[in-house]
């Protein structure tokens, strides 16, 4: 783990300890981090700081295709330049079926990732934290695709309704959703 990131768990974890806190907010650790002299920004973080936000703009910026879907338009690889990682963005209306193919393929990895690392916490939570009933997660996201096909086709069907003559039919729309359980002692049980 680099030391910047060390450095920046430890101001969290001492605003945390100084403010007698369990929760926070990075936008007032930020503050008083930079009012405490715990950080100041070095030219390198500044062009850290830079591509990090450069890349989180490129991550939000999206359009709609011929088939009316909302998509990223800008992805991103990850490449080893001469020892060093390095990213490699390109717009997927240009860009070539290789660099889409990479693409692809690390977000699923990370998505992939960022399961694991939630089974374990909440294994973790749940084994060693949680005095009510168990959290239990599902990692099957086959159902929430569906649903989420189902609300798009919907949307789509119904606008395209809205812009026929008033001679012909609606369409009726079909509620489908996640659910999170109240139980009776009042605890929540994701279910899905």
């Amino acid at each position: 783990m680099s030391t910047l990131k060390k450095q920046f768990q430890r101001i969290a974890h001492e605003y945390m300890r100084q403010h007698d806190v369990n929760y926070i907010d990075l936008h007032e650790v930020a503050e008083w981090a930079i009012r405490t002299n715990r950080w100041e920004p070095q030219k390198s973080a500044l062009i850290s700081q830079c591509k990090e936000l450069l890349g989180r703009a490129l991550r939000e910026e999206y359009f709609t295709d011929s088939q009316g879907r909302r998509v990223r338009a800008m992805h991103v690889i990850v490449k080893d330049k001469s020892g060093k990682q390095t990213s490699i963005w390109g717009d997927m209306r240009t860009a070539d079926r290789d660099h889409m193919a990479v693409s692809f393929q690390q977000r699923r990895r990370q998505i992939v990732g960022d399961c694991r690392q939630l089974k374990m916490d909440v294994d973790s939570y749940n084994e060693n934290y949680n005095k009510g009933r168990w959290i239990q997660m599902s990692f099957d996201f086959t159902h929430d695709l569906e649903e989420d096909e189902i609300m798009r086709t919907n949307r789509r069907t119904s606008a395209s309704a809205h812009s026929r003559p008033s001679s012909q039919s609606s369409v009726s729309h079909q509620s489908v959703g996640r659910a999170v359980v109240r139980l009776p002692d009042k605890k929540e049980e994701i279910v899905g």
